[in-house]
């Protein structure tokens, strides 16, 4: 009877140290200014995304749900990161040939994901959405940081008519409680 008692006491040890994991989403947008009429003008960047600066995951409200603070995080990865035309609703993206998008905490800086060759992707309206591909890059110095800040980076030429774009990160995040 002794041996069971132990087995259970350790079983319930081990499961308190079990690790527990969940979905966060962070949305922004940006707005890429309209080229001049009747020229074709590069477009070497894109506007930041106001909501991706100074990021301070504690404040976050899934890592409230979870009752968890961004110190008890051990593992954060990039699910998915998707771009999405809001307006004009009939706009594609083939002003864009490419987009990349960086996680950075203090001087540290990382990409995330990325995509190349947009304009040829065929992303029809209404409101297209591009997936990029994600970096198997670790978060989690990044998430557990004072702030952390999502940069956008991408080229192509600016486009006839003001767009507005937004973006979504799904993060994975993993933490040593359950």
């Amino acid at each position: 009877m002794r041996l069971v008692s132990l087995l259970v006491a350790a079983s319930l040890g081990l499961s308190a140290c079990a690790s527990s994991t969940f979905t966060t989403e962070v949305k922004g947008e940006s707005t890429v200014p309209a080229g001049p009429p009747g020229d074709v003008t590069l477009l070497n960047g894109l506007p930041a995304i106001s909501s991706f600066a100074g990021m301070d995951f504690d404040k976050n409200q899934d890592f409230k749900n979870q009752g968890i603070r961004k110190s008890e995080v051990t593992s954060v990865k990039v699910e998915s990161l998707t771009l999405k035309v809001l307006s004009p609703n009939d706009q594609d993206l083939t002003f864009l040939d490419s987009v990349e998008f960086y996680a950075r905490a203090g001087d540290r800086e990382e990409r995330i994901a990325s995509r190349q060759d947009v304009a040829q992707l065929d992303l029809r309206p209404p409101n297209p959405v591009l997936s990029l591909r994600v970096d198997n890059v670790e978060l989690q110095p990044y998430v557990s940081a004072p702030t952390m800040s999502i940069i956008i980076r991408g080229r192509g030429r600016m486009p006839e008519r003001e767009v507005r774009l937004q973006a979504v990160v799904k993060l994975q995040v993993e933490t040593g409680l359950l």
